[in-house]
């Protein structure tokens, strides 16, 4: 079965035997805990998400994409960043 225009195909838990689940299972759960090591040891994530999505929501561009390129590779990114993680900081 098809998984929209990505051409994933969609995962059949059935197929796999209790062992591949189990398998499975525990890659999920330390995936899982290692993304949110990742995301505790690296807060910026949590401002540059913030802010890019608090810009579109504002702007609402008609070409996402583009707006996205053009937020990401802004020269000022890391000063503006470096700014709203100090804000965080101190109202924290």
């Amino acid at each position: 079965m098809m998984a929209g225009q990505g051409g994933l195909t969609k995962l059949e838990v059935g197929v796999l035997s209790a062992e591949q689940q189990e398998k499975l299972r525990q890659f999920k759960v330390r995936t899982r805990i290692d993304n949110e090591r990742y995301l505790r040891s690296h807060p910026e994530v949590e401002v540059l998400i913030g802010e890019f999505l608090r810009d579109l929501l504002l702007k609402r561009p008609a070409d996402i994409r583009e707006f996205a390129a053009d937020h990401f590779t802004n020269p000022n990114l890391q000063v503006v960043t470096a700014s709203k993680m100090e804000g965080k900081i101190n109202t924290d």
